[in-house]
């Protein structure tokens, strides 16, 4: 939580920076990256601690929590720290070929990416080797699930983004994806499958009363056929 709060205070001071910045990558402001990346890591470390809250689990008192937690900030620092520097100097953080420097670095990012989601992926193995012999509550398992695609699903949808540069330009408003050869959205949708999923598993506790876990099922199908299917679209246009 004290990451996160730093990664919005980080968010804050750049934002004010960046109203006296007029330069521009790709017809986009060299700062909207950066501050995009520190939003994400906010939420995404905000979130982790959400998520032990309502999973009812105690995984958080053990060793490899503190693991966990020091992967997703070491893994965000470096991926913030190196987009803000680029900005700064008007110069690209991803796609940049302009060297082997920039490329090395670009696989590095590629690097930290995995392991920040495969945070994830851990978190939710300890969530599900706790709590499987007594079973899962649907919120419980709604969050596990969650943690899972967020790793798979963003893995996948990630290397695809690596290799396929968005088009140039601002795009649709506030979040900047384009219509055509853009893998944002369905990399969207599976980073944040760790808030969405368990989201779902919420609502079905809620109201799904004897189908509770039927709806989470069918609205985790449902979730994952509209990544497949934004995965698709950016790919055949």
């Amino acid at each position: 939580m004290i990451f996160g709060g730093l990664m919005l205070f980080g968010l804050g001071l750049t934002y004010l920076g960046s109203l006296a910045d007029t330069r521009t990558l790709r017809d986009v402001g060299v700062w909207v990256k950066p501050m995009k990346f520190m939003a994400a890591s906010a939420l995404f470390s905000c979130t982790t601690v959400w998520l032990i809250s309502i999973a009812d689990t105690s995984v958080d008192k053990g060793q490899a929590y503190n693991w966990i937690v020091a992967l997703i900030i070491v893994t965000s620092i470096f991926e913030v720290i190196y987009i803000t520097y680029q900005g700064s100097r008007g110069q690209a953080s991803h796609y940049n070929d302009s060297d082997m420097l920039h490329i090395t670095l670009f696989g590095v990012m590629a690097i930290a990416a995995v392991g920040l989601t495969a945070s994830q992926a851990w978190l939710a193995w300890g969530i599900w080797k706790e709590q499987s012999v007594t079973g899962l509550s649907v919120v419980t398992l709604s969050v596990v699930m969650g943690l899972l695609l967020t790793f798979a699903l963003s893995t996948v949808s990630g290397f695809l983004l690596g290799g396929i540069q968005p088009p140039a330009g601002v795009g649709l408003p506030i979040v900047g994806w384009h219509m055509y050869r853009d893998i944002r959205p369905s990399h969207f949708l599976g980073v944040h499958a760790q808030q969405f999923i368990p989201l779902l598993g919420l609502l079905a506790a809620r109201f799904g009363g004897a189908y509770e876990t039927l709806g989470l099922i069918t609205g985790t199908a449902v979730y994952v056929i509209a990544w497949m299917f934004l995965t698709w679209a950016a790919l055949s246009t």
